[in-house]
């Protein structure tokens, strides 16, 4: 579009926006006011067209294709080419935030899009006029070197600082109020007329201390005016931290300011300048962002990092004190019912419940968190350990009293407390923090809703450590892959199969090459959650070498007996897992028995059931292993579609000479085979119980008797 020919050139600005619509309209726009217009649409072409020496004044976005616009600004303020052209961005991106960072890149201005066209207008004059003004002085200031003796000339310059010093001070977004030498006020810029509510010819001579009125924010006692000390001290001085400005009718905002003496030539203080911003939005924020990074947002307590802080503290305390400190650890009991039957909105508003509970039930002083999911800490800070165990047994009573009642239904639940003591023997917060949780764990042990006490010498929470130290090394196993398979021959003792069966075992080596009992790591694995990876390495491991054990003839082909554990057989992943696996490898279901415990199957029965009917959908095979060691073993067994009864082996081991464990044996035998299933008796360890156990009729036999584990080398 052609300039208005009315209007003479006001100035050359180079707009730099990637919308054509955003250019078209800003060009038209400024062009009609006889402004010259070039554009660029990224901030590679944006750098190079900054360079015409006829460049006065930048419009810049700050989305672009290549370079955002703050990094663009920032390179232009570091080009001595264009690091004196003035740049006002331009974007959608109103808060705060943005035009803080852009001002911090150097920028001078910020205007929203969608933009006023007026106030576009005046901005760019404004700034035009500032940048022109600058580039005037510093003209007059070279020819001043030259021109010293002119007074005539020094007057103009003082003119062109003094009208320079009104437009910017006018321009800037930051407050701006100069005193004379006894602070009595001079000038108010019109930032300064908007926070403190003075307008300017009011408060001109008044003393400062009457207009700019500060507090602490939290004692909400005067703060010391920082002109004053400028005034005293002939420095620059920061203002408090945590200050707020109260207004001449009563509004408040956070500032931060600094102030400064102002000197005559002579060097003499002449008066103070104090310039200040609004902080409100920013402070606020900042507020906000540090409550949420310590704090849990589900129930206000908190969070996890913030008590272990405390905690630490707490640890630090006692080293060279008397202080006693307690700290507890609660685990909600049956949460996860509730999660699962009503869904987690109503698990979340339990949590929430059970938070106020918990609060009634401490002290003013003491500390109260959730750690995650169900479970909660308790710090009972300045405790003895007598009184710490009332008041864990009092949060449990609570608990165990209160009534979730949710669409209707109401439950009831518990908590498990482990109470441990804070004193000169706690070493470090991972100590503290393992004693807790073993604690914890003991109570649920003992059959949940219970509170124990951790003790040095208790041989529950001993083993447990032992446990937690295991599961180091059973990870770096598995990430080192240190596991081994065996298999231990299971055979037919009444008639000649016409396959072999195995049974898959797992041993692990340690550090040092030695084989690790399964007794040892396996239930550790089990407690910690790390059983289900086992179970993945097994079945991958052994599906993949599937091949090689007829091709380099190490097994027969047969039927093979692989362990799951009872935390697998309730996680449908590891389902998905495992049918995925037999066309990935291509594994024959029908030469696969998986094997799972009584225990496991009563503890998750409805899991097992689903998950044995969708493995024999495919063809494999199941085993109940250890059976007898259950309580209610006939009843679960008529619902289980399992194949093999594996005998445990505490009662196959005494058939020999005990007429007690001969009539149990030969009782479970008969009813597997009422119910159609072949039995396999465990623990066959010489010929006198092998051969009672043909006498009963059971089907196989696996021990030693028959054949030792044997390591399976598949390279």
């Amino acid at each position: 579009m052609i300039s208005n020919p009315g209007i003479g050139y006001r100035g050359n600005i180079l707009i730099v926006d990637d919308l054509p619509d955003n250019l078209r309209l800003l060009r038209d726009t400024l062009s009609e006011q006889g402004y010259k217009v070039r554009s660029a649409t990224t901030g590679t072409m944006a750098l190079r067209a900054a360079q015409s020496p006829a460049t006065e004044l930048i419009l810049l976005d700050i989305k672009l294709p290549d370079l955002d616009g703050y990094e663009v600004c920032r390179q232009l303020k570091s080009d001595e080419r264009t690091v004196d052209i003035p740049v006002i961005f331009l974007s959608a991106l109103n808060e705060t935030f943005n035009k803080v960072k852009g001002l911090a890149a150097g920028g001078v201005d910020y205007i929203s899009k969608p933009f006023q066209v007026e106030e576009l207008l005046a901005r760019v004059e404004t700034h035009l006029t500032i940048r022109r003004l600058q580039k005037s002085l510093q003209e007059q200031n070279l020819r001043l070197i030259k021109e010293i003796e002119e007074n005539q000339r020094l007057k103009d310059i003082f003119f062109a600082e003094k009208e320079l010093a009104q437009v910017t001070l006018k321009s800037i977004g930051d407050a701006v109020i100069t005193t004379d030498a006894q602070a009595n006020i001079k000038y108010f810029n019109p930032v300064a007329e908007q926070l403190t509510g003075w307008k300017a010819q009011e408060a001109e001579g008044m003393p400062l201390y009457e207009v700019f009125l500060i507090l602490n924010e939290t004692t909400r006692k005067p703060v010391e005016n920082p002109i004053n000390k400028a005034l005293s001290e002939g420095k620059i001085v920061g203002l408090a931290n945590h200050t707020i400005l109260v207004a001449r009718d009563g509004t408040e905002y956070a500032i931060e300011d600094s102030a400064a003496p102002i000197r005559d030539h002579q060097g003499q203080i002449i008066g103070a300048v104090i310039v200040f911003h609004d902080v409100t939005e920013s402070r606020d924020l900042t507020r906000q962002l540090s409550w949420e990074a310590s704090h849990d947002a589900l129930t206000g307590l908190i969070n996890r990092r913030r008590f272990e802080q405390y905690l630490i503290d707490a640890i630090a305390s006692v080293q060279d004190s008397n202080q006693h400190h307690v700290l507890c650890y609660l685990d909600l009991d049956q949460f996860k019912v509730i999660n699962d039957t009503v869904g987690h909105l109503a698990g979340d508003e339990l949590l929430r419940q059970i938070t106020v509970l918990l609060q009634q039930g401490v002290r003013t002083n003491d500390i109260l968190a959730r750690l995650g999911g169900d479970e909660f800490g308790l710090l009972l800070r300045q405790c003895p350990l007598a009184q710490a165990d009332d008041i864990a047994e009092k949060l449990k009573d609570l608990v165990h009293q209160f009534r979730f009642i949710w669409n209707n239904k109401t439950f009831i639940i518990g908590v498990s407390i482990g109470v441990v003591a804070i004193d000169q023997t706690s070493q470090d917060l991972m100590e503290v923090l393992g004693a807790a949780d073993a604690a914890c764990y003991a109570a649920k042990a003992k059959g949940r809703n219970c509170v124990h006490i951790y003790r040095q010498d208790d041989h529950e929470l001993i083993k447990q450590r032992g446990e937690r130290q295991l599961i180091a090394k059973i990870s770096r196993a598995l990430e080192t892959n240190r596991f081994r398979l065996y298999y231990q021959k299971i055979v037919s003792i009444t008639s000649k199969p016409s396959t072999e069966h195995y049974e898959i075992l797992l041993r692990m080596l340690d550090e040092n090459g030695e084989l690790v009992s399964p007794n040892a790591f396996i239930p550790a694995a089990e407690r910690y959650g790390l059983i289900t990876d086992i179970d993945c390495w097994v079945i991958e491991t052994f599906f993949s070498n599937y091949q090689k054990l007829s091709d380099q003839k190490l097994l027969n082909k047969g039927l093979y007996t692989i362990n799951l554990s009872g935390a697998s057989i309730g996680n449908n992943r590891f389902l998905r897992f495992l049918i995925e696996q037999f066309p990935r490898y291509q594994i024959p279901p029908q030469t696969i028995c998986f094997e799972i415990t009584e225990t496991a199957a009563i503890a998750n029965f409805e899991q097992a059931r689903y998950f044995i009917s969708e493995l024999k959908k495919i063809g494999c095979f199941f085993a109940l292993d250890d059976f007898g060691s259950g309580l209610s073993s006939f009843a679960y067994l008529m619902n289980l579609p399992v194949d093999y009864l594996k005998i445990d082996g505490v009662f196959v081991k005494n058939i020999s000479h005990n007429l007690i464990s001969q009539a149990i044996v030969e009782g479970f035998n008969r009813i597997a085979h009422a119910m159609n299933l072949k039995t396999v008796a465990e623990f066959v360890e010489d010929e006198a119980i092998l051969e009672k156990l043909r006498e009963m009729g059971v089907d196989y036999a696996q021990g030693y008797g028959i054949a030792r584990p044997i390591p399976i080398d598949f390279n």
